[in-house]
């Protein structure tokens, strides 16, 4: 690897490619992801946690202790795929996942913030993690990210971003997040939980929208690279759903806390995967120009219907 540069993008004819994909999302991050953890009131979720019932408690921390695990892995996981578009000169990519990691580091606060001083939950919640969790969490998560680091190719980065961005973040990351703030609505309490997961969750709408647009990108020029992904996928669904199910199995799945039920989140789930599926379809066999126009289509139709966050939304 060479230590010394020729020169700088920014300094050539080159510049930025302000019209890019990338480039529209970073625009996105500066304007909606600059919001504050500590900034977040917890007083009121504070008095609210008194008067929950043992069983409501279990399904806040359950949920709480799973999304706190798995914004702390996504945090560390994310640094090898830097790396990579960093060294393939993709600087509007590369300033993009800058914001990608920090917004990541942020949840990673939110949710100890929230723990620590509302429910004061500072034991061992690693308990929580069920198998199908810990498949993905501990082993294909890291090992598809970690390979990066010695294998940088097409074939790995179709991989690792399949398990990254489609399974972890576009799967259960999205599942996870609407259920549990239809719950929060339902109870009409914990005002901040449910800001901050609604400032989380619409982070994480940039972030898969990235990986998307990252696993279209490579699909287009790596021979094979469908196959390649649509395998990961489909290996990947059966432990993804597995969170789903093996969730439930401490709560009656039929009526659950805050009038939930696995069947709900199991359909969530199936739906996010239906839908990031449905948008490699339908891109599969374009020119990447045509992939950043369509892409650059969604986030624009994304921006129409975009409103503020505000406490108890």
């Amino acid at each position: 690897m060479s230590t010394t540069r020729s020169g700088y993008a920014t300094t050539s004819e080159r510049g930025l490619r302000w019209d890019s994909v990338p480039m529209r999302l970073w625009q996105k991050a500066k304007r909606l992801g600059t919001w504050d953890p500590a900034g977040i009131d917890l007083g009121a979720d504070r008095r609210d946690w008194e008067g929950f019932r043992e069983t409501e408690r279990e399904f806040i921390l359950r949920t709480l202790a799973l999304f706190q695990a798995g914004e702390e892995a996504v945090t560390i996981d994310l640094l090898p795929l830097i790396d990579v578009i960093a060294s393939e000169g993709r600087l509007e990519e590369e300033m993009y996942l800058t914001s990608f990691l920090w917004e990541e580091a942020k949840h990673v606060e939110f949710f100890r913030r929230w723990l620590d001083l509302v429910p004061e939950a500072r034991g061992d919640l690693w308990g929580y993690a069920t198998e199908s969790y810990r498949t993905l969490f501990v082993e294909e998560l890291p090992r598809a990210m970690g390979a990066l680091r010695t294998d940088s190719s097409p074939v790995a980065q179709i991989r690792a971003s399949t398990t990254y961005n489609m399974i972890i973040e576009g799967v259960l990351a999205e599942t996870g997040y609407p259920g549990f703030r239809e719950s929060l609505r339902a109870t009409g309490q914990l005002p901040a939980l449910l800001e901050g997961i609604t400032l989380v969750a619409r982070d994480e709408s940039r972030h898969v929208r990235y990986g998307v647009y990252l696993l279209n990108r490579l699909i287009a020029d790596t021979p094979g690279g469908w196959d390649l992904m649509n395998a990961r996928m489909n290996e990947l669904l059966g432990p993804a759903m597995g969170v789903v199910s093996e969730f439930w199995e401490h709560f009656d799945p039929d009526d659950g806390p805050f009038g939930q039920t696995m069947q709900k989140f199991l359909d969530f789930a199936s739906t996010m995967f239906d839908r990031r599926m449905r948008v490699l379809e339908r891109d599969r066999g374009k020119a990447l120009a045509d992939i950043e126009r369509a892409t650059l289509a969604d986030i624009a139709e994304e921006e129409r219907q975009e409103e503020p966050v505000a406490a108890g939304d």
